[in-house]
């Protein structure tokens, strides 16, 4: 089964100012000193890296590129160099997602997906960015791994969620005052920027995936003729970002469900979960407001009716998982009548991540908060969140009162600095994308295809998140490998 936290701002220098052309540049600019700083490189500590023959740095940015000589932040950097030096084209800077997501080992990850010509091309850079991870990380004394909760039904759950979005977003801001307004994706895209310079590079080919995918639309529209060959997975739309983009998810897992509904009905000899799609649902909703009114005792945990839906979000989020989720809703079920339920493996990883996350589960949740509540503001107003709850129960009973929920960001004490980017632009770019993908819904990526006018789209059909990396069309691979290592994007948009 596989897991992901479901996570996903405001006043700009214009991207000359951030950043100044190559021409511009003169020994008198402040940051000319950043982008001729000499990266120390050596072993990498981290495992997966250290067996791909990776070698790690750190990259020393401003901690507010208004004042590039002021303070600095310490990043931690990554690469695997072209596998045949003599066919190198150049970087391939990546980002695995989140916000808040560890991307120090993307570069492992990537490398062993690529087709060996592929890979004989690029340098292969990673970066913790910006208050994530060994680029200091935050660490907020968070236990939990999202904030992503069901209100349930009644007030008390609407007043509980109130109170821990807002704990988190508390414990953040009274701890890093100082960082926190520099978190945001402009500033992560200015670090790519001049880790670009810094390496030497006139341009950057960039691999994203998620938030990844949206951090490098936004780095195209602010340095568009810094880019080489960009490839966007499972993109958000760069308008939703923000309780938008939470609502989509809404909508997009209550269809999720229905889906899966569809692929259990046939198999209710199996699983025991309805012989039609209108009862396995049912199942499921009863399941919910089950463990509302009494906990689910499993696996030596509780599970509640605020955390099952968020539970059911990672279940279902790629459709080969479908017999593993059937086989966690029937556990669930049978420990909900009192049955003995030996855990399964997927069970107990689920359990394990939702109720009693790892340190660095605790220590990613606070940077996603931070990076997000940075970027965009959110609504301030209870009574908000109150009515887009009830707004939303008629069409998404189960997941309308997680993605409709209070969040940190309703909390937050300072609006963000700089406006989130408007990306409109005719960068090339190829995107691909589920028709299923419940993080990042199927219309956001239409919607950005739209705003990137060169963009062409590969669609496939199915549900998952991160088409490449997770290796779920060959058809995909094939594309993305072809595309990095020739520079030819597709004639049209097509479907895999």
């Amino acid at each position: 089964m596989k897991t992901a936290l479901v996570l996903i701002a405001a006043l700009a220098l214009s991207a000359s100012l951030a950043t100044p052309s190559a021409s511009a540049s003169t020994a008198a600019d402040p940051l000319d000193r950043l982008r001729h700083q000499a990266l120390a490189w050596g072993p990498c500590q981290e495992p997966r890296l250290a067996a791909a023959g990776a070698e790690c740095a750190t990259l020393t940015v401003p901690l507010d590129y208004r004042e590039p000589s002021g303070r600095t932040l310490a990043l931690a950097v990554s690469r695997i160099r072209a596998a045949d030096p003599a066919k190198r084209r150049g970087i391939l800077q990546t980002n695995p997602g989140g916000p808040g997501t560890r991307g120090l080992d993307m570069p492992a990850a990537l490398r062993a997906q690529m087709a060996p010509e592929t890979a004989a091309a690029y340098d292969i850079i990673g970066m913790d960015t910006r208050g994530v991870g060994a680029s200091g990380g935050l660490d907020c004394g968070l236990n939990h791994g999202s904030w992503l909760r069901s209100v349930g039904t009644e007030e008390a759950g609407f007043r509980q969620a109130w109170r821990l979005a807002k704990a988190d977003a508390d414990a953040c801001q009274s701890k890093y005052p100082d960082l926190l307004p520099h978190l945001s994706t402009r500033n992560i895209a200015r670090d790519v920027d001049l880790l670009r310079a810094t390496l030497g590079e006139q341009r950057t080919s960039f691999f994203g995936q998620s938030y990844g995918a949206l951090l490098g639309a936004v780095y195209a529209q602010l340095y568009p003729r810094r880019v080489d060959r960009l490839v966007l997975d499972s993109a958000l739309d760069p308008a939703r970002y923000g309780i938008g983009a939470f609502q989509d998810m809404g909508a997009a897992n209550e269809r999720a469900l229905d889906d899966f509904a569809a692929w259990a009905a046939p198999r209710d000899g199996r699983y025991g979960l309805g012989a039609t799609p209108a009862a396995v649902r049912a199942s499921v909703e009863g399941l919910v407001r089950r463990a509302q009114a009494a906990p689910i005792a499993v696996d030596g945990f509780r599970l509640d009716g605020y955390l099952l839906p968020f539970l059911l979000t990672v279940c279902q989020g790629d459709d080969r998982d479908s017999a593993d989720y059937a086989g966690v809703l029937r556990q669930l079920l049978d420990a909900a009548d009192g049955k003995p339920v030996q855990a399964s493996p997927a069970l107990h990883e689920l359990l394990t991540t939702v109720l009693a996350p790892d340190p660095d589960g605790g220590a990613d949740l606070a940077a996603a908060i931070g990076i997000l509540c940075d970027d965009v503001a959110m609504p301030r107003s209870q009574r908000w969140y109150r009515e887009a709850v009830e707004r939303s129960r008629p069409t998404r009973p189960v997941f309308g009162p997680v993605f409709n929920a209070p969040t940190p960001c309703a909390s937050w004490r300072q609006a963000p600095r700089e406006p989130f980017v408007e990306v409109r632009n005719a960068v090339p770019a190829l995107q691909i994308q589920s028709t299923g993908d419940t993080h990042a819904p199927y219309q956001g990526a239409l919607a950005l295809h739209a705003r990137m006018s060169a963009s062409r789209l590969l669609t496939v059909s199915g549900r998952v998140h991160t088409v490449y990396l997770n290796g779920y069309r060959p058809c995909t691979q094939q594309a993305v490998d072809a595309y990095l290592l020739t520079g030819s994007l597709p004639a049209a948009d097509a479907t895999c």
